[in-house]
């Protein structure tokens, strides 16, 4: 039988917790970790609703509320949960049974728990406490048993552990076991995002997994999602007017600070870009239905004139080697300390963008890239607003989550609508049909 509206009704009349709820019957889901809400955006484009989110981050939590909570209505939230940033282990903890009640009206659990520990940018580090997230997505996973879950970590995440007592087998080994002993048929596999049209090489795991409690739920099923994406995105991208090779300077050449210079709408003693002519179908994109000409978080940072004569002499000595650390010479003449230093390359896609934007030389010009282009290399729309600091450092730093950091965290919402796409097609013949 179709699960209609009205079979839906029945299921919250006979779960008292859910009256008030009023869960979207058509492609639901929640967002663990969801951070600034990439995912959710490249969800609610792919037509899914959401229930709720889940994050720890006040800020992050801020910029997810203003885009998608107030603007877009996107999440119906139920009354039980207090709409605000929460910790995924106290969420557990305090409503374990109204999680357990959502069960058989959940489509979809997808998210990213954080993967500090395991990331290639530092040191990895297999001890991290916060790789035990894992463990709290798996726990919420079992509690609520969505009948599809989406899981991304780092490349990172599928490294075998040389030190923890599982030495030689990959976290990603220890979770895929997890998840089939929870009665998930699943499939994880590295992406690469920058094949997705996104203007970035960023590898990431992947993991999707279907419910087996259906005869239609094959192992062959679940491995079709990562064929049906690669297949899909041609025609995909053709309809946004964009290709999968966006370079970096297909992103942000709109952005440039010889464009001119406006004071910063929200901080004062700052000079923000404003728009340039958009050159290519990845920035019309991105900017469509923007009615201001000065761009949100388009912030110059004010170096000093030491800074901008380094960065020159940098962008000048490199010229054919762009997209790599510098090398040792350059390094020893201007007595680098820094761990990273990578003049960008406009033909080009950006390296994988850091929480650090000092990470990075703009292509072009003697700077650091402004909130705004790290956005566009996320591909997040320009009329996505950002809240909260723009930066942080020193021991804030492992409190809070500026602006940067958000997005350096986020899927790509670009990546998240076309994963949304493919998930729906995976779902409706068995679940929805």
């Amino acid at each position: 039988m179709s699960r209609t509206k009205f079979d839906f009704t029945d299921s919250l009349i006979q779960n008292p917790i859910l009256n008030n709820q009023q869960i979207n019957p058509s492609y639901n889901y929640i967002d663990l970790f969801a951070g600034c809400g990439g995912l959710s955006l490249g969800l609610h484009n792919a037509g899914w609703n959401g229930i709720f989110a889940v994050e720890k981050s006040p800020d992050a939590f801020q910029t997810l509320e203003y885009n998608l909570i107030i603007n877009k209505k996107h999440f119906s939230w139920p009354e039980w949960l207090p709409q605000k940033n929460l910790e995924i282990n106290e969420v557990i903890d305090r409503y374990r049974s109204e999680l357990k009640l959502l069960r058989g009206n959940v489509d979809l659990v997808a998210g990213g728990p954080p993967c500090q520990g395991f990331s290639m940018a530092g040191r990895r580090n297999e001890n991290d406490l916060r790789n035990n997230l894992i463990n709290s997505y798996i726990e919420f996973v079992k509690l609520v048993q969505p009948k599809m879950i989406f899981f991304e970590n780092v490349k990172g995440f599928t490294m075998e552990f040389k030190k923890n007592k599982e030495k030689g087998v990959a976290y990603s080994t220890l979770v895929t076991q997890s998840l089939r002993k929870a009665g998930y048929i699943v499939k994880g596999r590295l992406v690469n995002f920058g094949d997705y049209g996104i203007p970035q090489k960023r590898t990431r795991f992947i993991l999707v997994g279907l419910q087996e409690n259906n005869p239609e739920v094959t192992q062959e099923k679940v491995d079709s999602f990562f064929e049906m994406l690669e297949s899909n995105k041609f025609s995909f991208l053709k309809k946004k007017g964009i290709t999968p090779n966006t370079s970096l300077e297909n992103a942000i050449s709109d952005l440039v600070k010889s464009n001119g210079q406006a004071s910063t709408p929200d901080y004062k003693n700052f000079k923000s870009g404003i728009y340039g002519k958009s050159s290519c179908g990845f920035q019309k994109l991105m900017r469509k239905g923007v009615k201001d000409n000065i761009p949100d978080s388009h912030r110059f940072p004010n170096h000093s004139s030491e800074i901008i004569k380094r960065f020159s002499e940098i962008l000048e000595s490199t010229k054919d080697r762009r997209n790599f650390d510098v090398s040792k010479t350059i390094r020893e003449k201007f007595n680098i300390k820094k761990h990273t230093i990578i003049p960008l390359n406009s033909q080009d896609k950006s390296p994988t963008i850091t929480t650090l934007p000092d990470d990075y030389i703009h292509y072009c010009e003697p700077r650091i890239l402004t909130v705004r282009e790290y956005a566009r290399i996320q591909s997040f729309p320009d009329t996505y607003i950002f809240k909260g600091k723009y930066t942080t450092g020193g021991k804030r730093r492992t409190q809070e989550v500026p602006r940067y950091t958000q997005i350096g965290n986020a899927i790509p919402p670009l990546f998240g609508e076309q994963s949304g796409t493919i998930l729906k097609q995976l779902l409706a013949p068995h679940v929805k049909g």
